[in-house]
């Protein structure tokens, strides 16, 4: 069944869209049905689970962090970790630069914007975002390559389409003003098992779909 989910997940992305499997609160057992079929990006919402999955996963796992994350837990995924997407304060990105040199690695990460109505999400605003970017971009640790952001839940479909569409505008103005010259940053990530194909015409480049692989 897994297997059959994934495929028909897949059928329906184009084919520069990368899908990123969300295995929070998955058993292994799960998990490694999902490796056996070739698919090797997994995201993880919480550092414990992430730890531990990464402890008991094959080691070509491509690890990925899409919750929020605590500045005194970066430490324990800066050793493996292949995309933090939840960047969303300048203390954060700092941290991350700092256990990174400590690793001797540069850690690629995404900005996530606030562009939901409901204010519990996290990320940047656009307002004020300015102010940090240029310091944000002189820390040699981390690679900013793009953005990442999350819609609000609910059932009117223009207005996710609205707030990805505005992503995608903050990605463009970022590109132009900031990273043209960066081939890597090239990602936007929005898009969830309920709202996934919105996003990929709003134009996402990395959706983060769980719960219609496993169900």
């Amino acid at each position: 069944m897994i297997k059959d989910n994934l495929n028909q997940i897949k059928a329906s992305l184009p084919n520069d869209v990368e899908l990123i499997v969300v295995s929070k609160f998955r058993p292994l057992e799960q998990l490694l049905e999902v490796y056996e079929t070739g698919h090797r990006q997994f995201a993880e919402n919480r550092v414990q689970e992430l730890t531990t999955k990464y402890e008991s996963m094959p080691k070509d796992v491509l690890w990925h962090m899409i919750g929020h994350l605590q500045s005194n837990k970066v430490k324990y995924i800066a050793p493996f970790i292949h995309l933090i997407h939840s960047v969303d304060s300048f203390e954060l990105a700092t941290e991350i630069n700092k256990q990174a040199l400590k690793n001797n690695r540069i850690i690629p990460v995404l900005l996530q914007f606030h562009i939901a109505q409901e204010e519990t999400k996290s990320g940047f605003s656009t307002d004020g975002f300015q102010t940090i970017i240029p310091d944000l971009i002189k820390l040699e640790g981390i690679e900013i390559q793009g953005v990442m952001g999350m819609a609000s839940l609910t059932d009117n479909q223009e207005q996710v389409f609205q707030e990805f569409s505005h992503l995608k505008s903050i990605f463009n103005s970022l590109k132009n003003s900031y990273f043209q010259n960066h081939p890597n940053f090239k990602i936007i990530s929005m898009g969830m098992s309920g709202d996934y194909l919105i996003a990929v015409k709003a134009g996402s480049t990395m959706v983060r779909v769980g719960s219609l692989v496993f169900e």
